[in-house]
């Protein structure tokens, strides 16, 4: 029986470049950095955010976008201190997929390797009572 999400691990060409994306934008907490040991298949990070661990590991990136991604709540009067977070970063921010009213605002960015995240103001039941108005 499954208990849980354990983790999430994301491929990064520089450990760096993601920290900053993880703690400036994603107000992670770095728990674990392997430095030039490799206990795994490279060097890695490890960090929590909003009490999910997530870990980068060194290597190449995807080779192109996509709309798989990974989505965090935010609160929503918090919306626009983040979309200015993504900007001082210089990230693209994605444009929003059109949208049904009460299901929530999202912002979508790509790092620097591919990878697509979402932080979105809504919850599941909010979304699921907005579709079943419409």
């Amino acid at each position: 029986m499954i208990e849980g999400l354990s983790h999430i691990t994301l491929i990064v060409q520089d450990l760096e470049k993601t920290s900053a994306i993880f703690t400036k934008i994603l107000d992670a907490e770095e728990v674990y950095a392997s430095g030039e040991t490799q206990h795994s298949l490279s060097q890695e990070k490890f960090f929590l955010v909003g009490g999910i661990w997530i870990a980068i590991m060194q290597g190449p990136s995807l080779p192109i976008q996509s709309y798989n991604h990974i989505a965090f709540k935010i609160p929503h009067n918090e919306f626009d201190n983040y979309a200015k977070r993504i900007e001082a970063l210089n990230l693209h921010v994605r444009m929003d997929r059109n949208r049904i009213s009460g299901e929530g605002n999202s912002l979508y960015f790509h790092d620097y390797d591919n990878h697509l995240f979402e932080l979105h103001t809504g919850t599941l039941k909010e979304r699921l009572t907005a579709y079943a108005r419409d």
